[in-house]
């Protein structure tokens, strides 16, 4: 929505509901994980409410007697409720048995993110790949979710598409449209191969930057690069692989990648989606792993930056991806202490332009090992 007098969105209200499911669950990391989410969408969160499932409710995932406590706030707080979240994976018959509940929209985790992907897609490819996750994410709901959308209008969070499309709530339509993207994207894919090969006749090594989302990848990619490049706090900032070249003291060349970020329990439509953007990944001679060293909360046995860490680890083994990697642990302007470094990992902070000319050598000893 927005206000034509300053030309601002007007965000949303929202109400969080955060489900944890397993003992290990740390319910600060995930509270703390779903209202950034809901900041990346421009959600004004007014309240967190939170459950551990026990026994399962299949209609409605969380109890009945949570569901009336929030309803209760819903219908009693001096805001108006636009939209409530549900950090879980929900069913279409969930969604609508919460929609029905509240009287407001239900959005799930899920939904979520693909709505964060929508608002970020700035290219074509980008674009499909987000339709094509938000189709995959549409059609096993599509005899649930009929007639609830209209219910609460066709816009804000959970109903944005990239260049803003209006969502077509039609099977047929919906699986001719999905093999359409799919035919498209791979055509990308091919081009992509093609733009590959020339690179690689070019004897440049490939630097692929990856990382837990937020943890600066683009402010490094722009620091090496000098180039101006868009960051943000927010999460998924930037959804497009971006390419630079950039230059050695000796006079030598590589070519970074920044890929799209990481994220616990990222949905499995947008690891299919964007499968050929962690393609670089994949590919790269050297992986600099960047890592938020400032996330120090410790749960569970682990702090913060490990539990990241771990989440791109599994997700790089699990594609494949060069064991050949550097951890470059950036914010250490923001650490209170020292830390023992092993290795293959280096201390930087991109804000103060410190430890750069360290990584650099380590980047290079990498390299020049591979020969």
């Amino acid at each position: 929505m927005l206000d034509l007098k300053t030309s601002q969105t007007i965000k949303e209200n929202a109400v969080v509901i955060c489900v944890l499911t397993k003992k290990t669950d740390s319910l600060n990391r995930k509270i703390d994980e779903i209202n950034r989410l809901c900041f990346s969408s421009d959600l004004n969160v007014i309240k967190n409410f939170h459950q551990n499932i026990k026994e399962f409710n299949k209609a409605t995932v969380i109890g009945s007697g949570k569901v009336e406590e929030i309803k209760q706030f819903i219908e009693n707080c001096e805001e108006i409720i636009d939209v409530v979240i549900v950090d879980y994976a929900l069913s279409g018959s969930q969604m609508k048995n919460l929609s029905s509940a509240f009287k407001v929209k239900v959005v799930d985790r899920v939904g979520l993110i693909i709505d964060i992907f929508a608002k970020g897609a700035k290219s074509n490819e980008a674009k499909l790949q987000v339709k094509l996750a938000q189709d995959q994410y549409l059609l096993p709901r599509l005899s649930q979710l009929q007639g609830t959308s209209g219910r609460f209008g066709s816009a804000g969070v959970g109903m944005r598409g990239p260049g803003e499309t209006k969502l077509e709530l039609n099977r047929r339509v919906l699986e001719n449209e999905i093999a359409s993207l799919k035919k498209q994207i791979a055509k990308i894919k091919n081009q992509r191969v093609v733009t590959k090969k020339d690179r690689l006749n070019s004897n440049l090594p490939l630097i692929a930057l990856v990382g837990y989302t937020n943890s600066g990848k683009s402010s490094l990619l722009k620091t090496l690069t000098k180039e101006e490049i868009y960051t943000d706090d927010k999460y998924f900032a930037t959804l497009d692989t971006l390419s630079r070249k950039f230059r050695f003291t000796d006079g030598t060349q590589a070519i970074l990648t920044d890929t799209v970020g990481f994220i616990s329990d990222l949905p499995h439509q947008l690891v299919d989606a964007f499968s050929s953007t962690l393609e670089e990944a994949v590919s790269a001679d050297l992986i600099l792993h960047v890592v938020d060293i400032s996330l120090q909360k410790e749960e569970n046995g682990m702090k913060e930056f490990e539990s990241n860490m771990k989440v791109t680890n599994d997700l790089l083994d699990s594609l494949g991806a060069t064991d050949n990697r550097i951890v470059v642990y950036n914010k250490c302007d923001l650490l209170s202490k020292p830390i023992l470094l092993k290795q293959n990992e280096v201390l930087i902070s991109t804000k103060l332009k410190k430890g750069i000319d360290i990584m650099l050598n380590k980047i290079k000893e990498n390299l020049d090992n591979l020969n």
